[in-house]
């Protein structure tokens, strides 16, 4: 079972709360919802109706028992009609099992997500100016960085929150894998001054998500993110998106996550549970506090 568990940093200090974006669709019911998929046929719906007038129980419970329907199929109608947004359906799209949070919004690990977005939304993205960038970076490899960004993004495109995923990891890039996606120029085209904003390609089903890919991987990356440009991009998008999420290399690997986060202004740090220390965190925290970047707090899991 994956999970997710934050440690904020003490520094930041709540200041707003979270609301949901969508209103709850209070008037649906889950049968209408499971015809309108496809999933159950209207007899079936009356059969479940009639076990339910005569010996009570939920509409989805009875209707698992009864094999009309899945568990993911009366999840998703649930989450439908708590006004949770878009949920995705696995077998139609081109997304990679590991984006756990679209395809099950209601397993405990989306809660962890979503207990991750409200507290990085009460602690950076707040409406303050300059504070539309996060870079998600790690100790090591491995340690489940991409996997939380892109979950995360889709938490926040949940919202209505203007969502973008920039894949600054040209060492080993994850983000067009997860989403299903070509590598073509991407971010290392853009900075190279080869590609523009059609890089940036948003995600079907999920419509206030897009995704920057890396592009190629250059000769020089590190200098690529250094240079005046890459802040000038950043700055230009944040006209453009609420939340833009930044997955960088690990820190051990890189110290392109350094150079990133300092262009975001802010980070997180994504670690193992049971595999990355905590006095490896403190340290890289430490490092990235002394080069003035607002570590907003460590975020273990396990997947």
């Amino acid at each position: 079972m994956s999970n997710v568990t934050s440690m904020p940093s003490p520094h930041y200090a709540p200041q707003t709360s979270v609301e949901p974006a969508i209103a709850p669709n209070r008037t649906a019911r889950i049968g209408e919802m499971l015809v309108e998929r496809g999933v159950m046929t209207l007899d079936q719906v009356e059969r479940v109706l009639d076990v339910q007038r005569t010996n009570g129980g939920r509409f989805g419970e009875i209707a698992i028992r009864l094999k009309f329907a899945a568990n993911e199929h009366v999840q998703e109608a649930l989450a439908r009609q708590f006004g949770y947004a878009t949920t995705l359906h696995v077998q139609n799209s081109k997304l990679s099992d590991a984006f756990i949070e679209a395809f099950n919004p209601v397993t405990p690990f989306a809660e962890a997500i979503r207990t991750l977005r409200s507290q990085l939304t009460l602690r950076w993205f707040d409406g303050t100016p300059a504070q539309s960038c996060l870079a998600v970076t790690s100790v090591d490899r491995g340690d489940g960085k991409s996997f939380i960004t892109a979950n995360l993004a889709a938490s926040f495109s949940q919202l209505g929150e203007r969502t973008l995923v920039i894949d600054a990891d040209m060492r080993n890039a994850t983000q067009h894998q997860i989403f299903g996606l070509a590598n073509r120029l991407g971010l290392s085209g853009i900075l190279s001054g080869r590609a523009g904003y059609d890089e940036i390609i948003p995600i079907q089903g999920l419509p206030n998500l897009s995704v920057l890919p890396s592009g190629p991987l250059p000769p020089n990356p590190q200098e690529l993110l250094g240079r005046p440009e890459f802040a000038q991009f950043l700055n230009e998008l944040t006209s453009r998106y609420d939340v833009i999420l930044i997955d960088t290399p690990s820190a051990q690997q890189a110290s392109d996550a350094q150079v990133v986060a300092q262009r975001a202004r802010a980070a997180v740090i994504v670690g193992r549970k049971g595999v990355t220390r905590s006095k490896d965190i403190a340290q890289l925290a430490g490092i990235f506090g002394n080069s003035g970047i607002a570590i907003l707090g460590a975020t273990f899991n396990e997947y």
